[in-house]
């Protein structure tokens, strides 16, 4: 049976690029890049070139790259060295309603253990997060605002740039931080563009393997450790680096980074042809706005729970999730939040796409909605 897979905001299938890359690291270059010998100076070579890859990519200097073991840690890093560092005095922390668990749980535990005020920007009525509302909510006493650029569970693009630099000009103090994971190398991702100070991606998203990301953080911005030990990573994330796992990000992000643009009108039309297909569907709702990422597409299947529906697609060698990844099924709010009644989280499904998928894998997973509506309601 085929498979066909639409879960790419959960994981990626790594490509030949970052395998090759692992595998010369796992059995050629298998120093520790902290050795003196030449072991050590090749292995040592690869993190080297991955760095400066990852800072050609993010618009920024090498030195201001740092390998972590997934952007959930980065994020932790961001966020809790903000609030170490300067947070003595300002205790406001600005936030959307619909970040990653990750933010999500650390500005909770800073709330909880550190007297940290969270405030969360939800959007507006039709679903749309502008920028202005965010600057609404800063005053003298904020330290920091944590902002996602594309939702993890339906596609939504949040101002990011225009938040941050309104943010900036008016309160130059504030530190800015993006969890750019479900965007880096499908938008453009420049750390100046955007004005970060901080930004966290994955590998695991972006086609690479799963164990490694990486923390952009701006040259002058104040980090504590998370990790305490030896040297590496500048004495900020200490232990021996992962070299496979780091070459093979580098190597991913070296052999895509030509053809984003391509990559996404391709994407974008197989969102459009599944629009389209799940639009003559009864009892089908499409929660993703139209100018959302193409990646993501999140709708709900009316009166059918979504574990029921995803394990019957399951079946049929179809393969989508019931949300985020990370949430395990739980409800995370998103959909609510973005307007979907609370029948309705119970319906969602997400389809999200890579550029190896195909028309196939659409009308697969269409034909399999259809299949299901009849056979799930009628038992």
């Amino acid at each position: 049976m085929p498979i066909h897979y639409l879960d790419n905001a959960a994981t990626t299938k790594p490509c030949k690029a970052a395998v090759d890359a692992m595998m010369r690291c796992f059995s050629e270059h298998y120093g520790n890049p902290s050795s003196l010998h030449k072991a050590g100076l090749l292995a040592q070579q690869e993190t080297d070139h991955a760095r400066v890859v990852l800072a050609s990519a993010l618009g920024c200097d090498t030195r201001e790259i740092i390998f972590t073991s997934c952007a959930t840690e980065s994020t932790n890093m961001a966020l809790r060295s903000t609030a170490a560092a300067y947070g003595r005095r300002r205790k406001k922390i600005i936030t959307s309603a619909v970040e990653h668990a990750s933010v999500k749980k650390t500005l909770a535990y800073l709330s909880d253990s550190e007297g940290f005020e969270i405030v969360e920007v939800k959007p507006d009525e039709t679903g749309t997060y502008r920028a202005i509302d965010f600057l609404k909510e800063c005053d003298d006493n904020t330290v920091m605002i944590s902002m996602m650029m594309v939702n993890n569970e339906t596609g939504h693009v949040l101002p990011v740039k225009e938040a941050f630099s309104m943010i900036k000009r008016k309160f130059p103090h504030v530190i800015t931080h993006c969890d750019a994971v479900q965007a880096f190398m499908k938008y453009p991702v420049k750390a100046n563009a955007l004005c970060a100070d901080f930004i966290s991606i994955s590998g695991h998203k972006v086609h690479a393997a799963k164990g490694v990301g990486t923390l952009y953080a701006r040259k002058g911005v104040k980090l504590r450790a998370l990790i305490f030990g030896g040297k590496q990573e500048r004495e900020l994330r200490a232990g021996t680096e992962s070299v496979p796992l780091i070459a093979g990000f580098g190597a991913t992000v070296e052999a895509l980074s030509s053809d984003i643009e391509k990559r996404f009108n391709y994407v974008k039309e197989l969102n459009i042809s599944l629009r389209e297909r799940l639009m003559q569907l009864d009892g089908v709702r499409i929660i993703s706005p139209e100018n959302a990422s193409p990646y993501v597409l999140s709708i709900v299947v009316s009166n059918i729970r979504s574990e029921i529906m995803l394990h019957y697609l399951e079946a049929r060698g179809v393969y989508v999730s019931s949300g985020s990844a990370c949430s395990k099924g739980a409800g995370s709010g998103v959909p609510e939040i973005f307007g979907a009644s609370s029948k309705e989280a119970d319906s969602v499904l997400r389809i999200s796409f890579s550029s190896e998928n195909t028309l196939e894998d659409v009308c697969a997973l269409v034909d399999g909605i259809a299949a299901g509506q009849k056979e799930i309601m009628h038992n």
